[in-house]
């Protein structure tokens, strides 16, 4: 009996040391993991958003850029040539309400300017409202599938966005799932949905998404005339002239004649819904904002 005792207690010994060396092994594969991720070099951003934002022309066709590389600074796009199609340029955040408002009072016009070749329209996705998303950082993950979009099916990037807006979830509320807006992806017609299905899911440029939100809210805006006394969203830019909107305070909406007025200014006399379209840009080497 004693033989046996010493027999079982060598083996529970045994058994013992082995599954301390397993737990011990488990948690040096965890750490190199950790160390290894940690160490892992920063990705690029999309391709087609060299300047932080994609520009869409004639057709509804992107501007073809190169990724920005982690280390570069943005390059903005050149100003349109004939300089009588208008440069419209938006920075909006998908969860911002003035950013939907706006889009609802301006989007049929913006649309219409470029379809009929007056206009490009260049939309940089920043994230500036993930605490009003319940913590699922929905403004980040809109964004990032903003970019993905950018990158695996740029022309198909306006009606996107559109879609962004036409389904904004309220304020303070958890925002749109992954499911969904791979769902909007498939709705607006993206090729490769399988790779933007992945991108949108692995979150694939929300360092991107990061760096690019810090660079809107820290340093100045190209190609402006003016800089706005706070960096809040929407900003918008016509030919590098900061639009300085009103909204009814009460709910929220925006006069669309406003913002065709104030095209109209920036143009001036050569401005006109008619103008004849222009090739391809091609891509180059106030009332208080959401803040």
């Amino acid at each position: 009996m004693r033989e046996e005792q010493k027999k079982k207690d060598r083996r529970n010994k045994f058994i013992l040391q082995g599954s301390l060396i397993v737990v011990v092994l488990a948690i040096i594969a965890a750490v190199v993991l950790v160390i290894t991720s940690t160490m892992r070099p920063p990705a690029p951003g999309p391709l087609n958003m060299l300047s932080d934002g994609i520009k869409i022309g004639d057709g509804f066709h992107a501007v073809r850029t190169a990724a920005l590389q982690p280390s570069e600074e943005p390059i903005p796009n050149a100003s349109n040539e004939p300089s009588s199609i208008l440069d419209i340029r938006l920075y909006v955040d998908y969860m911002c309400p003035i950013c939907g408002n706006f889009e609802k009072a301006n989007a049929d016009q913006i649309k219409k300017l470029v379809q009929d070749g007056a206009a490009t329209v260049e939309i940089h996705p920043v994230a500036i409202l993930d605490r009003a998303s319940m913590g699922t950082k929905y403004s980040t993950r809109a964004a990032n599938a903003a970019a993905c979009v950018a990158n695996f099916s740029p022309d198909n990037f306006f009606d996107f966005s559109a879609l962004l807006f036409q389904n904004q979830p309220e304020e303070n509320s958890p925002g749109l799932d992954d499911d969904t807006i791979i769902g909007l992806a498939k709705e607006a017609g993206v090729s490769k949905f399988t790779n933007i299905s992945s991108c949108i899911t692995d979150q694939t440029f929300k360092n991107w998404v990061a760096a690019a939100t810090d660079r809107f809210n820290s340093e100045p805006f190209p190609n402006a005339a003016t800089q706005p006394p706070q960096h809040g969203t929407p900003t918008v830019y016509v030919n590098g002239q900061l639009y300085q909107y009103t909204f009814d305070k009460a709910t929220g909406a925006f006069d669309p004649n406003e913002f065709s007025a104030f095209l109209t200014k920036v143009l001036g006399a050569d401005f006109s819904d008619n103008s004849t379209p222009s090739p391809e840009p091609s891509p180059s080497g106030s009332p208080s904002p959401s803040k």
